[in-house]
C-alpha cells in the first residue's frame, strides 16, 4: 500500500524483489545528480577512495545499501544476484515476521534456518555480503555461527545483560558473534536500551565494552525515521561527552564512533 500510495512503479506493487530494486535506482539516481557530494559503497576500494578524499579535505559522503529482511528476495535465490549487481553488500535474514529463510526474533515459530535460509547464507558468504542478525531468532544466529566463520554484524541493538528484553540476545550469544571478529551496533532507542538518554545510551556502550571487548562495539542508532529517540544526529556529539565523562579514552571513543566500522568495512567488503 505505501508503494501504491507514492505512486511507485506498478513492477514494485506486488513484488518484494522490484522494492527493493526501485530503491537502489533512486539512490543511483541520487549519486548521478550529485557525485561530488555522495557516492555508493560497493568495494573496499569505494571506501578507501571516500575516506582518502575526505582526508583531503573532502566533504564527500559515502553509503552502503543494505536490506533489513531476506524477504526482499521473495524466494528466489536468483534474486540475491540481481540485489548484488544493484549494489547491496549488507542483508539482515529476518525483521519483524517469520519468513523463507527462518524464524524471526518477533515471530512465531523461534525456528532455525530453513533450507533455503542456509542457502542464502552460504551464497551470502561466496559473494562477501555482509549478514546482519538484528532481528534474527537466536537459533537462525546459532545456525549461521555453525555453518560459517565469516564476520558477522547486529546493526543495532542492545545488551541483554544490561537492559533485559527479548529484543536483545543472551550475552552468550553476543559473544559468540563478536568472536568471528563481529561488530555490534548499539541503538538508540529505549527498548534496547532501557534509557534512551546520552547517559542511556552511554551505558549500553560500555557495558558492550565489558562484555565484547571495545574492538567489537560500534553506533547503531536505527535512525530510520520511526524509531522515536531522544537525540538526532546532528546532536551526536553529546554522546561523545558522555562517553568522555564515563572515562573512556579517546583511543577507544574513536574506535566506537567510526573506527571499528570502518576496519570491519575494509575487511568484509569485496575486493
Amino acid at each position: 500500500m505505501l508503494a501504491f500510495g507514492q505512486l511507485w512503479p506498478m513492477r514494485t506493487w506486488n513484488s518484494r524483489i522490484e522494492r527493493a530494486l526501485y530503491q537502489s535506482e533512486k539512490l543511483h539516481n541520487f549519486q548521478a545528480e550529485a557525485p561530488d557530494v555522495f557516492r555508493i559503497i560497493r568495494t573496499k576500494s569505494d571506501l578507501e577512495a571516500i575516506l582518502s578524499d575526505r582526508t583531503a579535505g573532502s566533504k564527500i559522503m559515502g553509503a552502503m545499501m543494505g536490506a533489513e529482511g531476506g524477504h526482499a528476495l521473495d524466494g528466489e535465490i536468483a534474486n540475491l544476484d540481481r540485489m548484488y549487481d544493484a549494489g547491496f553488500r549488507v542483508m539482515g535474514l529476518q525483521h519483524f515476521f517469520d519468513n523463507r529463510l527462518g524464524g524471526s526474533l518477533h515471530g512465531v515459530s523461534n525456528a532455525g534456518l530453513t533450507d533455503f535460509g542456509r542457502e542464502v547464507v552460504n551464497e551470502m558468504v561466496a559473494k562477501s555480503m555482509i549478514i546482519d542478525l538484528a532481528h534474527s531468532s537466536p537459533q537462525v544466529a546459532a545456525d549461521v555461527l555453525d555453518m560459517t566463520d565469516a564476520p558477522l554484524i547486529v546493526s543495532h541493538t542492545g545488551v541483554h545483560g544490561h537492559c533485559e528484553t527479548k529484543r536483545n540476545f543472551p550475552d552468550e550469544l553476543m559473544q559468540e558473534i563478536a568472536a568471528t571478529g563481529g561488530l555490534i551496533g548499539i541503538g538508540y532507542w529505549e527498548e534496547v536500551t532501557c534509557n534512551d538518554s546520552p547517559v542511556g545510551v552511554t551505558a549500553t556502550i560500555t557495558a558492550a565494552i565489558d562484555l565484547l571487548g571495545v574492538d567489537h562495539v560500534s553506533l547503531g542508532s536505527d535512525y530510520d525515521g520511526s524509531v522515536e529517540t531522544a537525540f538526532d544526529i546532528s546532536e551526536l556529539a553529546v554522546l561523545t561527552d558522555e562517553l568522555l565523562k564515563a572515562g573512556l579514552s579517546d583511543e577507544d571513543i574513536a574506535k566506537v564512533m567510526g573506527g571499528n566500522m570502518v576496519r570491519f568495512l575494509l575487511a568484509a567488503l569485496p575486493n
